[in-house]
Protein backbone atom coordinates (compact mmCIF):
# COMPACT_ATOMS: atom_id res chain seq x y z
CA UNK A 1 0.00 0.00 0.00
CA UNK A 2 0.95 3.90 -0.35
CA UNK A 3 3.97 5.17 1.65
CA UNK A 4 2.48 7.44 4.14
CA UNK A 5 3.83 9.58 6.71
CA UNK A 6 3.91 8.30 10.80
CA UNK A 7 2.50 11.05 12.71
CA UNK A 8 3.73 12.54 15.71
CA UNK A 9 2.93 9.86 18.79
CA UNK A 10 0.53 12.18 20.70
CA UNK A 11 -1.58 12.49 17.74
CA UNK A 12 -4.06 10.32 16.03
CA UNK A 13 -2.62 8.94 12.77
CA UNK A 14 -3.14 11.24 9.89
CA UNK A 15 -3.04 10.01 5.93
CA UNK A 16 -0.02 11.58 4.35
CA UNK A 17 -0.76 14.89 2.36
CA UNK A 18 -0.05 13.68 -0.73
CA UNK A 19 -0.35 10.98 -3.37
CA UNK A 20 3.01 11.27 -4.42
CA UNK A 21 5.65 8.87 -3.62
CA UNK A 22 7.37 9.96 -0.38
CA UNK A 23 11.14 10.27 -0.26
CA UNK A 24 12.45 6.81 1.07
CA UNK A 25 12.68 7.48 4.92
CA UNK A 26 9.34 8.36 4.98
CA UNK A 27 8.01 5.52 3.18
CA UNK A 28 6.63 2.61 5.44
CA UNK A 29 4.77 -0.83 5.03
CA UNK A 30 1.39 0.58 5.65
CA UNK A 31 -0.06 2.90 3.58
CA UNK A 32 -3.17 5.28 4.73
CA UNK A 33 -2.22 5.80 8.42
CA UNK A 34 -5.24 6.56 9.51
CA UNK A 35 -7.56 9.95 11.11
CA UNK A 36 -6.96 13.20 10.82
CA UNK A 37 -6.76 14.84 14.49
CA UNK A 38 -10.32 17.16 13.82
CA UNK A 39 -11.92 14.41 12.42
CA UNK A 40 -15.72 14.80 12.73
CA UNK A 41 -16.85 11.54 14.73
CA UNK A 42 -19.49 10.97 11.34
CA UNK A 43 -16.19 10.41 8.48
CA UNK A 44 -14.50 7.15 9.68
CA UNK A 45 -11.40 6.88 8.12
CA UNK A 46 -9.63 3.94 6.77
CA UNK A 47 -6.76 2.47 7.08
CA UNK A 48 -4.32 1.47 4.45
CA UNK A 49 -1.84 -1.71 5.38
CA UNK A 50 0.74 -2.32 3.02
CA UNK A 51 3.85 -1.54 1.95
CA UNK A 52 5.97 0.78 0.40
CA UNK A 53 5.62 0.99 -3.29
CA UNK A 54 7.73 1.84 -6.25
CA UNK A 55 7.36 1.52 -9.93
CA UNK A 56 6.62 -2.19 -11.01
CA UNK A 57 9.35 -2.27 -13.27
CA UNK A 58 12.34 -1.86 -10.59
CA UNK A 59 10.48 -4.14 -8.17
CA UNK A 60 12.41 -7.34 -8.77
CA UNK A 61 14.18 -9.34 -5.73
CA UNK A 62 18.25 -9.89 -6.14
CA UNK A 63 17.76 -13.33 -5.69
CA UNK A 64 14.79 -13.57 -8.77
CA UNK A 65 17.01 -11.86 -10.77
CA UNK A 66 20.13 -14.13 -9.68
CA UNK A 67 17.89 -16.88 -11.22
CA UNK A 68 17.30 -14.82 -13.94
CA UNK A 69 13.48 -14.59 -13.26
CA UNK A 70 11.63 -12.47 -15.68
CA UNK A 71 8.73 -10.14 -14.83
CA UNK A 72 7.73 -9.39 -18.38
CA UNK A 73 4.28 -11.01 -17.82
CA UNK A 74 4.76 -13.72 -20.24
CA UNK A 75 3.15 -16.92 -19.84
CA UNK A 76 5.04 -19.21 -18.38
CA UNK A 77 4.62 -22.73 -20.63
CA UNK A 78 0.84 -22.93 -20.14
CA UNK A 79 1.69 -23.35 -16.65
CA UNK A 80 -1.09 -20.61 -15.26
CA UNK A 81 -4.57 -20.01 -15.12
CA UNK A 82 -5.98 -22.89 -17.59
CA UNK A 83 -8.97 -24.70 -16.83
CA UNK A 84 -8.35 -28.02 -16.12
CA UNK A 85 -9.79 -31.79 -15.17
CA UNK A 86 -7.64 -32.23 -12.03
CA UNK A 87 -9.51 -32.65 -8.80
CA UNK A 88 -6.22 -31.30 -6.84
CA UNK A 89 -7.25 -27.89 -5.51
CA UNK A 90 -5.89 -24.85 -7.27
CA UNK A 91 -5.91 -21.57 -5.23
CA UNK A 92 -4.85 -18.18 -7.22
CA UNK A 93 -4.45 -15.05 -4.94
CA UNK A 94 -4.76 -11.16 -5.62
CA UNK A 95 -4.56 -8.39 -3.51
CA UNK A 96 -1.87 -7.02 -1.03
CA UNK A 97 0.56 -7.44 1.63
CA UNK A 98 -1.70 -9.59 3.52
CA UNK A 99 -1.15 -11.76 1.22
CA UNK A 100 1.93 -11.09 -0.69
CA UNK A 101 4.46 -14.01 -0.21
CA UNK A 102 7.44 -12.62 -2.51
CA UNK A 103 6.02 -10.03 -5.48
CA UNK A 104 7.62 -6.78 -3.98
CA UNK A 105 10.94 -6.44 -4.77
CA UNK A 106 13.86 -5.75 -3.08
CA UNK A 107 14.61 -2.34 -3.63
CA UNK A 108 16.94 -1.69 0.08
CA UNK A 109 15.93 -1.75 3.60
CA UNK A 110 14.16 1.56 3.89
CA UNK A 111 12.03 1.24 1.05
CA UNK A 112 11.33 -3.18 1.23
CA UNK A 113 11.49 -3.95 4.84
CA UNK A 114 10.50 -7.84 4.10
CA UNK A 115 13.31 -8.80 2.67
CA UNK A 116 15.88 -8.17 5.49
CA UNK A 117 16.18 -9.44 9.21
CA UNK A 118 14.02 -9.53 11.33
CA UNK A 119 11.70 -10.49 8.84
CA UNK A 120 11.13 -14.18 8.33
CA UNK A 121 12.70 -15.00 11.76
CA UNK A 122 10.08 -17.54 12.88
CA UNK A 123 9.64 -19.22 9.31
CA UNK A 124 11.37 -19.96 7.30
CA UNK A 125 14.40 -18.37 9.34
CA UNK A 126 15.02 -15.66 6.45
CA UNK A 127 13.19 -12.82 4.91
CA UNK A 128 11.32 -14.07 1.84
CA UNK A 129 9.50 -11.09 1.02
CA UNK A 130 6.23 -11.55 3.28
CA UNK A 131 5.32 -8.91 5.34
CA UNK A 132 5.40 -10.80 9.13
CA UNK A 133 7.65 -12.63 11.10
CA UNK A 134 6.53 -16.08 9.25
CA UNK A 135 3.42 -17.05 7.31
CA UNK A 136 0.78 -14.41 6.47
CA UNK A 137 -2.81 -15.09 5.34
CA UNK A 138 -1.76 -17.02 1.74
CA UNK A 139 -0.28 -19.65 3.15
CA UNK A 140 -3.13 -20.39 5.94
CA UNK A 141 -5.82 -20.44 3.03
CA UNK A 142 -3.37 -22.91 1.51
CA UNK A 143 -3.52 -25.03 4.18
CA UNK A 144 -7.24 -25.46 4.98
CA UNK A 145 -7.76 -26.36 1.43
CA UNK A 146 -4.98 -29.08 1.76
CA UNK A 147 -2.30 -27.88 -0.84
CA UNK A 148 0.69 -26.19 -0.66
CA UNK A 149 1.53 -21.98 -0.57
CA UNK A 150 1.22 -20.85 -4.33
CA UNK A 151 4.23 -19.64 -5.65
CA UNK A 152 4.58 -16.61 -6.29
CA UNK A 153 4.24 -15.13 -10.16
CA UNK A 154 7.99 -13.12 -9.68
CA UNK A 155 9.74 -16.53 -8.62
CA UNK A 156 7.67 -18.78 -10.75
CA UNK A 157 10.76 -19.21 -13.29
CA UNK A 158 12.18 -21.13 -9.94
CA UNK A 159 9.01 -23.93 -9.28
CA UNK A 160 8.77 -26.86 -10.39
CA UNK A 161 5.81 -27.98 -12.70
CA UNK A 162 3.79 -29.76 -10.32
CA UNK A 163 3.71 -26.47 -7.91
CA UNK A 164 2.93 -24.53 -10.64
CA UNK A 165 0.03 -26.55 -11.53
CA UNK A 166 -1.63 -26.02 -7.93
CA UNK A 167 -1.85 -21.91 -8.44
CA UNK A 168 -0.06 -19.22 -8.31
CA UNK A 169 -0.12 -16.09 -6.24
CA UNK A 170 -0.53 -12.63 -7.94
CA UNK A 171 -0.92 -10.35 -4.49
CA UNK A 172 2.27 -7.77 -4.10
CA UNK A 173 2.42 -5.26 -1.05
CA UNK A 174 1.08 -1.42 -2.04
CA UNK A 175 -1.96 -3.03 -4.62
CA UNK A 176 -5.01 -1.29 -4.66
CA UNK A 177 -8.69 -2.19 -6.25
CA UNK A 178 -8.08 0.97 -8.58
CA UNK A 179 -5.11 2.56 -9.38
CA UNK A 180 -3.35 4.13 -6.11
CA UNK A 181 -0.81 6.34 -7.19
CA UNK A 182 1.84 3.68 -5.90
CA UNK A 183 2.90 2.35 -9.79
CA UNK A 184 2.05 -1.42 -8.84
CA UNK A 185 0.18 -3.40 -10.18
CA UNK A 186 -4.07 -3.19 -9.27
CA UNK A 187 -6.29 -6.45 -8.85
CA UNK A 188 -7.81 -5.70 -12.39
CA UNK A 189 -3.88 -5.78 -13.45
CA UNK A 190 -2.94 -8.84 -11.66
CA UNK A 191 -6.72 -10.96 -12.97
CA UNK A 192 -4.56 -9.54 -16.40
CA UNK A 193 -1.90 -11.27 -15.26
CA UNK A 194 -3.29 -15.02 -14.39
CA UNK A 195 -5.44 -14.16 -17.54
CA UNK A 196 -1.69 -14.12 -19.38
CA UNK A 197 -0.59 -17.46 -18.34
CA UNK A 198 -3.75 -19.23 -20.06
CA UNK A 199 -1.96 -21.21 -22.79
CA UNK A 200 -2.69 -19.44 -26.28
CA UNK A 201 -4.78 -21.89 -27.15
CA UNK A 202 -6.41 -22.25 -24.45
CA UNK A 203 -9.88 -20.44 -25.40
CA UNK A 204 -12.21 -18.51 -23.15
CA UNK A 205 -13.20 -19.73 -19.26
CA UNK A 206 -16.86 -20.65 -20.24
CA UNK A 207 -17.71 -23.83 -18.88
CA UNK A 208 -14.58 -24.93 -17.03
CA UNK A 209 -13.23 -24.59 -13.87
CA UNK A 210 -10.10 -22.80 -13.71
CA UNK A 211 -10.10 -23.16 -9.38
CA UNK A 212 -10.77 -21.39 -6.24
CA UNK A 213 -9.47 -17.09 -5.90
CA UNK A 214 -8.90 -15.00 -2.85
CA UNK A 215 -8.71 -11.61 -3.30
CA UNK A 216 -7.37 -9.45 -0.39
CA UNK A 217 -8.21 -5.91 -0.08
CA UNK A 218 -6.88 -3.97 2.85
CA UNK A 219 -7.73 -0.06 2.21
CA UNK A 220 -4.84 0.97 -0.39
CA UNK A 221 -7.89 3.14 -2.65
CA UNK A 222 -8.90 5.12 0.11
CA UNK A 223 -5.50 6.26 1.64
CA UNK A 224 -4.73 7.57 -1.74
CA UNK A 225 -8.14 9.61 -2.15
CA UNK A 226 -7.44 10.97 0.93
CA UNK A 227 -3.79 11.65 -0.17
CA UNK A 228 -5.04 13.30 -3.36
CA UNK A 229 -7.39 15.20 -2.15
CA UNK A 230 -5.92 16.13 1.30
CA UNK A 231 -9.07 15.04 3.02
CA UNK A 232 -10.33 11.91 4.63
CA UNK A 233 -13.89 12.79 3.85
CA UNK A 234 -12.31 11.81 -0.10
CA UNK A 235 -11.48 8.96 1.51
CA UNK A 236 -15.29 7.94 2.71
CA UNK A 237 -17.03 9.06 -0.75
CA UNK A 238 -14.86 6.65 -2.40
CA UNK A 239 -15.78 3.67 -0.71
CA UNK A 240 -18.72 3.30 -3.72
CA UNK A 241 -16.36 3.92 -6.09
CA UNK A 242 -14.00 0.90 -4.95
CA UNK A 243 -16.73 -1.23 -3.64
CA UNK A 244 -18.39 -1.05 -7.56
CA UNK A 245 -14.85 -1.89 -8.97
CA UNK A 246 -14.34 -4.24 -6.79
CA UNK A 247 -17.35 -6.05 -7.92
CA UNK A 248 -16.61 -6.05 -11.49
CA UNK A 249 -13.41 -7.66 -10.23
CA UNK A 250 -15.16 -10.03 -8.60
CA UNK A 251 -17.31 -10.98 -11.52
CA UNK A 252 -14.67 -11.07 -13.81
CA UNK A 253 -12.94 -13.93 -11.73
CA UNK A 254 -16.09 -15.76 -11.62
CA UNK A 255 -17.39 -15.29 -15.30
CA UNK A 256 -14.28 -14.38 -17.51
CA UNK A 257 -11.60 -16.58 -15.38
CA UNK A 258 -13.66 -19.44 -14.20
CA UNK A 259 -13.37 -19.12 -11.11
CA UNK A 260 -15.56 -21.79 -9.38
CA UNK A 261 -15.03 -19.86 -5.83
CA UNK A 262 -14.29 -16.74 -4.70
CA UNK A 263 -13.01 -15.78 -1.72
CA UNK A 264 -12.89 -12.07 -0.51
CA UNK A 265 -11.64 -11.04 2.56
CA UNK A 266 -13.20 -7.83 4.61
CA UNK A 267 -11.46 -5.26 6.35
CA UNK A 268 -10.27 -5.97 9.88
CA UNK A 269 -10.44 -3.42 12.82
CA UNK A 270 -8.05 -0.81 11.45
CA UNK A 271 -8.00 1.39 14.79
CA UNK A 272 -6.58 -1.96 16.90
CA UNK A 273 -3.40 -1.91 14.62
CA UNK A 274 -0.30 -0.34 16.33
CA UNK A 275 0.22 2.23 14.26
CA UNK A 276 -3.02 3.38 15.64
CA UNK A 277 -2.72 2.29 19.40
CA UNK A 278 1.09 3.54 20.22
CA UNK A 279 -0.59 6.86 20.49
CA UNK A 280 -2.78 5.57 23.36
CA UNK A 281 0.54 3.55 24.91
CA UNK A 282 -1.19 0.55 23.05
CA UNK A 283 -3.97 0.17 25.34
CA UNK A 284 -7.01 0.61 23.51
CA UNK A 285 -8.33 0.98 19.82
CA UNK A 286 -9.44 3.94 17.42
CA UNK A 287 -13.43 3.57 17.26
CA UNK A 288 -12.78 6.32 14.50
CA UNK A 289 -10.96 3.85 12.29
CA UNK A 290 -12.71 0.71 12.98
CA UNK A 291 -15.87 2.38 12.20
CA UNK A 292 -14.90 3.05 9.11
CA UNK A 293 -13.87 -0.53 7.96
CA UNK A 294 -17.07 -1.37 9.05
CA UNK A 295 -19.15 0.88 6.52
CA UNK A 296 -16.50 -0.67 4.00
CA UNK A 297 -17.36 -4.38 5.17
CA UNK A 298 -21.54 -3.37 5.06
CA UNK A 299 -21.22 -2.39 1.76
CA UNK A 300 -18.78 -5.02 0.47
CA UNK A 301 -21.59 -7.62 1.62
CA UNK A 302 -24.52 -5.37 0.11
CA UNK A 303 -22.39 -5.90 -3.36
CA UNK A 304 -21.86 -9.49 -2.76
CA UNK A 305 -25.46 -10.46 -1.90
CA UNK A 306 -26.23 -8.91 -5.18
CA UNK A 307 -23.79 -10.81 -7.40
CA UNK A 308 -24.60 -13.86 -5.44
CA UNK A 309 -27.92 -14.56 -4.14
CA UNK A 310 -27.10 -18.03 -3.93
CA UNK A 311 -24.06 -17.61 -1.97
CA UNK A 312 -22.88 -20.49 -3.90
CA UNK A 313 -19.70 -19.11 -5.94
CA UNK A 314 -18.49 -15.97 -3.52
CA UNK A 315 -17.47 -15.95 0.43
CA UNK A 316 -16.99 -13.11 2.18
CA UNK A 317 -14.30 -14.15 4.53
CA UNK A 318 -15.09 -11.92 7.96
CA UNK A 319 -11.00 -11.32 9.33
CA UNK A 320 -13.07 -8.56 11.24
CA UNK A 321 -15.15 -10.64 14.40
CA UNK A 322 -11.83 -12.96 14.92
CA UNK A 323 -9.17 -9.98 15.00
CA UNK A 324 -11.52 -8.15 17.29
CA UNK A 325 -11.92 -10.81 19.40
CA UNK A 326 -8.19 -11.32 20.00
CA UNK A 327 -7.02 -7.39 20.24
CA UNK A 328 -9.88 -5.05 21.11
CA UNK A 329 -10.45 -7.00 24.61
CA UNK A 330 -9.69 -4.09 27.63
CA UNK A 331 -5.99 -3.83 28.32
CA UNK A 332 -6.36 -5.74 31.65
CA UNK A 333 -7.89 -8.40 30.30
CA UNK A 334 -5.47 -9.23 26.99
CA UNK A 335 -6.66 -13.13 26.38
CA UNK A 336 -4.94 -15.07 24.13
CA UNK A 337 -2.62 -12.84 23.58
CA UNK A 338 -0.64 -11.09 26.45
CA UNK A 339 0.46 -8.22 23.91
CA UNK A 340 -2.55 -7.70 21.87
CA UNK A 341 -1.65 -4.49 20.28
CA UNK A 342 1.76 -3.67 20.84
CA UNK A 343 3.90 -4.88 17.91
CA UNK A 344 6.90 -7.28 18.46
CA UNK A 345 8.78 -5.47 15.89
CA UNK A 346 8.69 -2.05 17.69
CA UNK A 347 10.52 1.28 16.26
CA UNK A 348 12.22 3.38 18.95
CA UNK A 349 10.45 6.49 17.39
CA UNK A 350 7.04 7.01 15.62
CA UNK A 351 8.77 7.50 12.67
CA UNK A 352 10.64 4.91 12.33
CA UNK A 353 10.07 0.97 10.70
CA UNK A 354 10.93 -2.47 11.90
CA UNK A 355 14.19 -3.83 11.02
CA UNK A 356 15.40 0.24 10.31
CA UNK A 357 19.65 1.03 10.93
CA UNK A 358 21.30 3.77 11.65
CA UNK A 359 24.06 4.48 9.33
CA UNK A 360 26.61 2.11 11.42
CA UNK A 361 24.37 -0.54 11.26
CA UNK A 362 23.20 -0.23 14.70
CA UNK A 363 19.52 -1.35 15.25
CA UNK A 364 16.72 1.19 15.69
CA UNK A 365 14.05 -0.94 16.70
CA UNK A 366 13.59 -3.41 19.51
CA UNK A 367 12.21 -7.30 19.25
CA UNK A 368 10.89 -9.13 21.21
CA UNK A 369 11.82 -12.24 22.68
CA UNK A 370 8.73 -14.65 21.72
CA UNK A 371 6.45 -13.60 18.98
CA UNK A 372 3.59 -15.71 19.66
CA UNK A 373 3.26 -13.32 22.59
CA UNK A 374 2.52 -10.64 20.19
CA UNK A 375 -0.82 -10.38 17.24
CA UNK A 376 1.21 -7.74 15.42
CA UNK A 377 4.46 -8.35 14.30
CA UNK A 378 5.06 -4.71 12.93
CA UNK A 379 3.16 -1.61 12.92
CA UNK A 380 0.88 -3.32 10.53
CA UNK A 381 1.14 -6.90 9.87
CA UNK A 382 0.33 -9.82 12.14
CA UNK A 383 2.77 -12.55 13.63
CA UNK A 384 2.50 -15.34 12.06
CA UNK A 385 0.79 -17.22 15.70
CA UNK A 386 -1.59 -14.30 14.73
CA UNK A 387 -2.35 -15.27 11.26
CA UNK A 388 -2.54 -19.47 12.80
CA UNK A 389 -5.31 -18.03 16.00
CA UNK A 390 -7.45 -16.51 13.11
CA UNK A 391 -7.46 -19.20 10.69
CA UNK A 392 -8.81 -21.17 13.54
CA UNK A 393 -12.08 -18.73 12.97
CA UNK A 394 -12.39 -19.36 9.25
CA UNK A 395 -10.83 -22.85 8.55
CA UNK A 396 -14.28 -24.55 9.15
CA UNK A 397 -15.70 -22.25 7.12
CA UNK A 398 -13.14 -22.32 4.08
CA UNK A 399 -13.54 -26.43 4.23
CA UNK A 400 -17.38 -26.12 4.32
CA UNK A 401 -17.99 -23.29 1.25
CA UNK A 402 -14.98 -25.29 -0.79
CA UNK A 403 -17.07 -28.85 -0.21
CA UNK A 404 -20.43 -27.56 -1.86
Amino acid sequence: MGGPRRAHPSSRPSLPASGSPSPPAQRREMGARGLPPALPAAMPALLLLCLVVVPSALLRPAAEAARGHRDDGAPSGGTGGSCSNSTAPRLWVFGDSYADTGNLGDLGRELTHAWYDPYGDTFPGRPTGRFSDGRVLTDFIASAMGMPTPVAYKLRRGAGPGLLARGMNFAVGGAGVLDTGNFQRNISAQIDLFQAQRPAAGGGARGCDAGVALVVVSGNDYSYAADKDNGTSAAIAYIPTVVRQLREQLRRLRDEAGMRRVVVTSLHPLGCTPLFTRALNYSGCDPLANAGAAQHNAALRSVLAGLDPTNRTFLLLDLNAPFAALVDAPAAAPGRFAEPRRPCCETLDAGGYCGQQDDDGKRMYTLCDDPTKHFYWDDAHPTQAAWAAVAEAFRPKIREFLST
